[in-house]
């Protein structure tokens, strides 16, 4: 069932989400939902908090584009992209590079507007998988960036808020006349 998403502005979007506690029927049907969700708005991730959820899940797939990592690493085993996606996970930790870069970022959250956000390239999560497994995920490039930028969805961070200090007062200006806020 394709789930509506919450757009800024929407309060959840602003806070830290609790843990899942336990993997059952309900929240496979969820992760079902929020996949079918983010394919039918052409994103490659989605947090639950987006689709009004106060839980620490979310969903990314990159398969999309198997060019764009160099490196994945599972449990410190070299793997192929598409064995891990669609990634389905929840009560992330992560880890990050020291070397930063800018990368165009949107947000289904934030519908129409895209801007240059600076990451490290890589990042280290540390994440748990429905079949109850934890994995080790060791990776670079728009899986890094996408990992990030759910993981900051989770506590209640969005990709403005990454801005340089100069753009965000732009993005403010433009946030209020999308939304009525800033």
């Amino acid at each position: 069932m394709i789930l509506d998403i919450v757009q800024y502005g929407t309060p959840i979007l602003r806070q830290r989400c609790k843990p899942v506690e336990n993997v059952d029927d309900a929240l496979l049907r969820l992760i079902d939902d929020m996949l079918e969700t983010m394919v039918a708005a052409n994103g490659v991730g989605l947090a639950a908090p987006q689709i009004g959820i106060d839980l620490r899940l979310a969903v990314i797939d990159v398969s999309h584009d198997p060019e764009c990592i160099s490196y994945l690493r599972v449990d410190g085993q070299e793997v192929e992209l598409d064995s891990i996606m669609p990634l389905v996970f929840f009560n992330p930790e992560l880890e990050y590079g020291d070397e930063l870069e800018f990368g165009a970022e949107g947000c289904l959250s934030i519908k129409g507007v895209r801007a240059e956000v600076k990451r490290p390239i890589d990042v280290k999560a540390t994440v748990q998988v429905p079949d109850g497994r934890t994995l080790v995920i060791e990776t670079d490039g728009l899986l890094a960036r996408a990992l990030q930028h759910e993981i900051d969805h989770l506590n209640g961070i969005l990709f403005i808020d990454r801005l340089p200090a100069a753009a965000k007062v732009t993005m403010r200006a433009r946030l209020k006349r999308l939304f009525g806020q800033s």
